[in-house]
Formats: structure tokens, sequence, C-alpha cells
């Protein structure tokens, strides 16, 4: 079948068009784990293009043959070669193996190294003390407990610039995942256990915080904010929480446990609480604890 002129046109406006589309999507979206402000997450941004890059040596070469291959030996092409005999070639198997193999071996060696190095829960090396904040995912929205300050807010946080920070994470509810794109790795939230995870912001500025499990239908208010500020600025927000006239207290915590159904439309407010029961964490935790237990 011959290719006419205007068909030829057609396609090449499609492509283009085509480029021109995934162009403008992945200028105009927010790649928030590409724009890293800590070192474990511009840790795993290079991670991914690197494990990315590994393989487009294989797929873009498939990529572009897919293209190439049916173009040259259209039926319309009489100086296409023709081996009607060919069945075999060395230099072909050896590439098509030997590629591949040595790109598992790459990626199994980075995922090896990768493992140790970005473990969630290994200390990130500092001369400043690790800030602690317990968080706690709720029905639909996240408590976070500051136990050395002795303050509690809702979907919220503060953290200091240049200070490593110990997230300790459980659930009170289905399973979730606590997750900071721009800062680096996510851990899951459960019920009866407490997670680890240690991450560092470099810079100062107000991250998205998600969680990256869906849990039921209101999900999607399940968001937060986390302020990256100087010393300063962290210590009059610690003050600025003080000085609310909410306790969390036995009566309060009930009352966000209670209204959950309210936050499957609309998302909680945020909310500081001046003082905080320094067991809540663990008693949120041996709550469920006998539940896993068969107790």
């Amino acid at each position: 079948m011959k290719i006419t002129r205007s068909r030829k046109v057609g396609i090449t406006i499609l492509a283009t068009l085509s480029v021109a589309l995934l162009t403008f999507i992945f200028t105009s979206s927010n790649m928030v784990l590409f724009d890293s402000k800590g070192s474990i997450g511009q840790a795993q941004s290079s991670l991914i293009i690197t494990s990315v890059l590994l393989m487009a040596i294989i797929i873009v070469p498939v990529l572009l043959m897919s293209v190439y291959f049916p173009y040259k030996y259209r039926h319309s092409n009489k100086d296409a070669e023709y081996k009607p005999n060919w069945e075999h070639s060395t230099k072909i198997e050896v590439i098509v193996w030997a590629v591949p193999c040595l790109i598992i071996l790459a990626l199994g060696w980075i995922t090896y190294q990768t493992s140790y190095s970005l473990d969630p829960r290994k200390e990130i090396a500092s001369e400043e003390k690790p800030l602690t904040i317990q968080v706690v995912a709720m029905n639909w929205k996240w408590l976070f407990i500051y136990p050395e300050q002795q303050i509690a807010t809702v979907n919220e946080i503060a953290l200091p610039v240049n200070r490593p920070v110990r997230f300790l994470v459980t659930s009170d509810t289905t399973m979730n995942s606590f997750f900071i794109p721009q800062l680096g790795s996510q851990v899951y939230a459960m019920a009866g256990m407490e997670n680890r995870l240690h991450l560092m912001a470099e810079e100062k500025g107000v991250y998205r915080g998600i969680s990256a499990n869906y849990s039921g239908f209101g999900f999607t208010n399940m968001k937060f904010k986390a302020h990256a500020v100087d010393n300063a600025d962290f210590e009059q927000w610690v003050q600025k929480v003080k000085a609310s006239d909410k306790v969390l207290n036995d009566s309060s915590y009930a009352v966000l446990t209670a209204n959950a159904k309210e936050q499957i439309k609309t998302a909680h407010p945020v909310t500081y609480f001046a003082s905080v029961d320094p067991l809540r964490f663990k008693d949120i935790i041996e709550k469920h604890a006998g539940v896993q237990n068969g107790l």
C-alpha cells in the first residue's frame, strides 16, 4: 500500500502534537519528586533518574526500531533488503541478551546499596539533636504530637531547617502512608505498630504532606502542610501553639475520633493543642496492639 503525501503530512502532524503534549505535561506539572528540599529526597530523585536512564538503554532503541522497521520494510519500498533464508545472527543474540543482563546487574547493585543508605529508619548524621514528632493517622486527618514541646496539632507541622527530624508513625484507624514528597521517603502508618522515618529539610518553605495509601472515602482530605523554618520561627510557632485554648485530653481526643464522618467531604481544619498527655501516643499504639495479638 502506497503512503500518500497527505497521509505522511497527517502522521507528521500527529507525531508533533504528541511530542508537544508530552512536553507540556512534564513542564507544567508540579514534579515535586524532582524538586527535593532535603538530602533524602535528593538522593531518591537521583535514584529514580539513574534507574530510568539505565532502562532507557533498552527502551529507547526498541521504540525507535518499532518505527524504523515498519517504515523501512513497508510494501511500497522496493529497495528494502529481502532475506527469506535468514534465521540466526550471533551478534544480535549477544546484544539482546548481554545488554539486559548488564542493566539488571547494575540495577541490582544500586538497589543493594540504596536499601541501606536510604533506609528510612537510619538516623541522619548531624551535629543537631533530632526533633521528635509523633504521627497518628486518623479518619481523615493527621494528628502530630511534639513530646518534647508537649504540644499537638492537626494537619500542620513545623520543623527547623537543617535539623534532623525523627518521625514516629502509627495509626488509630486503617493503614495509611505518611509522605512528604519533597523531603523524602514514605512509611506506612499501621495500627498497633510504630514505624520510624528520619528526614531533614535543607531549605525554608511550605511542603505538601499526604497519605500515599488509599484508605477510604475521606482519603482525599488526608493532607497537611509541613513548614520548614529557621530556629527562631520554629520557637515562635511553638509559642503560638501553646497559646491555644485547647488541650488534647481524653474528651478532646474522643471528639477528634467521633467527627470522622464530617471529614469525608470537608477537610479537618488546622487545630492547635497547647498541651497533651505525654503517654497519648503510647496509649494509641497499645489500644490496637491487643487486637493484633488476638486478645
